[in-house]
């Protein structure tokens, strides 16, 4: 029996909105909703970098294109390609999220927890991947997630969590994202039953 739903595909396929439709969708059901997603973030017509945009709504930078403002100090940020990834930014909006985990949630019910995504920026933080393995192994929730598509190089937590045998993953498509919510939805109210 699966308790976490996780999304992946491509790049740019739709992976956040199927995300952001199920979160409506499961709590216009009642259900409760905790976490984060990235958002891209542009400017001038093109991407700039990504944000970190929590369930509630409050928003900090994941990483932006640019120069590396610590460089000068001999300290190297850590960086995907062109993006330089904002880690105390990340970490001060995201971990917090991770400790209220299922909390507040009455009559045993359990919580749906969105991570979008546990990706290469987010992996600089071993702070993220302990958590990230805490909550997979919590029983008061259920994970919502996304992860990238192998390419390159594997990265340990993803693989982690693509081989767990209490993850369902949906792999999403251009031809399959508009008819997917459903089954996704569908699934994650069978893991907080």
């Amino acid at each position: 029996m699966f308790k976490h739903v996780f999304l992946t595909g491509p790049p740019g396929v739709g992976k956040t909105t199927l995300v952001q439709k199920a979160c409506e969708a499961l709590t216009s059901a009642g259900v409760a909703i905790d976490g984060f997603y990235t958002e891209e973030v542009r400017g001038g017509g093109r991407r700039v970098g990504f944000d970190v945009v929590t369930v509630s709504g409050k928003r900090g930078i994941l990483s932006r294109v640019g120069e590396s403002s610590a460089s000068s100090a001999g300290r190297r940020e850590p960086r995907v390609g062109q993006y330089v990834v904002d880690l105390p930014s990340f970490e001060n909006l995201a971990l917090p999220l991770f400790r209220n985990v299922g909390t507040g949630v009455e009559g045993g019910k359990r919580a749906v927890f969105v991570i979008d995504e546990i990706g290469k920026m987010e992996l600089f933080s071993q702070a993220f991947i302990r958590a990230v393995r805490q909550t997979l192994d919590s029983s008061t929730c259920s994970i919502l997630g996304t992860i990238p598509i192998p390419k390159g190089k594997p990265l340990g937590l993803v693989e982690e969590v693509r081989n767990r045998r209490d993850v369902k993953v949906f792999t999403v498509s251009k031809d399959n994202r508009d008819m997917i919510l459903q089954d996704i939805v569908s699934a994650l109210q069978e893991c907080i039953k």
